[in-house]
């Protein structure tokens, strides 16, 4: 177990170096088709998690830019207006709101929901974009370990309680969930709550991300009949707020070869700009191609036969209807 650990270690950080930072990103860009990102979105509304900052914000701005109606949903109401007000400015675009929510939270998930339906609107593109690496171990009021209590939990509940609305959108309905190239680390586990006694905040993220891949390809497959394309993406290694304050030693190791926010963001928007028969749901996608889920004899493939069981037990967590 111990080898098979620090092959995918290993591995990761080879693919990773070659691929995840900015030169990488510029290496890629040179395969990229312009008009891919000229059409114009005006009329489609989307709703941006984690969006006052770094990726989310990079995305916000971007489908902001090109005409969308969009809907940040922040957890401070402050650096949320801040954000706001600098896309409206940036952009031209007036028709972008705030929506308060505490992402790691499943009753304030509900509660947002809930009055974001009486506005009774379609949604178009939902971006589940907030996440969290949070070191040490920490439990929610509601009882949950922080990191998955975001990452998966609210991803979850927040993606199925609005699937009434992105119905409404149908066929041009997308969720895009953004992961990280972390996931190649770590296996899917039923061990959600990282029962082991020293805790890993970076295992414990990886092991969400992978979640949220594999969910992503569980959803694909379940609501295929309902008109909606699910999508997860990776956005390379950027430098961002979150990441500066969670891996310092790392941001300051890659200083100058991180991603900017939007090269990061470049495939959320990429994403949420496509034709669907472009698209194949339920696939991971990085630099606005498809890329593989698992890298070679990292021993992580089988794994993703646990997601029904880990599917059941976030259900229950969310306390959401059958």
């Amino acid at each position: 177990m111990f080898l098979l650990k620090t092959w995918r270690s290993t591995a990761f950080g080879v693919y990773g170096y070659m691929n995840f930072t900015k030169n990488g990103f510029i290496e890629h860009s040179k395969k990229f088709k312009p008009e891919d990102m000229q059409s114009q979105i005006e009329g489609k509304n989307c709703v941006v998690t984690g969006a006052n900052s770094g990726i989310g914000y990079a995305a916000a701005e971007g489908l902001a830019s090109r005409g969308a109606t969009v809907y940040m949903v922040c957890r401070n109401k402050e650096r949320g207006q801040e954000a706001l007000s600098k896309i409206q400015t940036s952009t031209g675009n007036q028709n972008v709101y705030l929506e308060v929510c505490d992402l790691s939270s499943v009753n304030e998930i509900k509660s947002f929901a809930s009055s974001f339906a009486s506005k009774d609107v379609p949604v178009h593109v939902l971006v589940n974009n907030a996440g969290l690496l949070e070191n040490k171990r920490t439990t929610t009021p509601e009882g949950f370990e922080l990191n998955f209590a975001v990452n998966v939990l609210g991803t979850y509940t927040m993606t199925e309680l609005m699937l009434p609305l992105l119905e409404k959108a149908t066929p041009d309905a997308k969720v895009i969930t953004v992961s990280s190239g972390g996931m190649y680390t770590s296996p899917l586990t039923t061990d959600l709550q990282f029962s082991g006694e020293k805790f890993d905040g970076v295992e414990q993220y990886a092991r969400n991300k992978r979640i949220q891949v594999a969910l992503t390809e569980k959803w694909a497959d379940k609501y295929k009949e309902k008109g909606i394309g699910f999508y997860s993406m990776h956005p390379g290694w950027a430098e961002t707020p979150g990441v500066a304050k969670s891996l310092p030693s790392f941001s300051e190791s890659f200083a100058g070869k991180l991603r900017t926010s939007e090269q990061g963001a470049d495939t959320i928007v990429w994403l949420a700009l496509q034709p669907k028969e472009k698209l194949v749901s339920g696939s991971f996608y990085f630099d606005r191609a498809e890329a593989p889920k698992h890298l070679k004899l990292a021993g992580t493939s089988k794994s993703h036969d646990l997601i029904d069981s880990v599917i059941d037990t976030v259900h229950s967590m969310a306390a959401l209807n059958p």
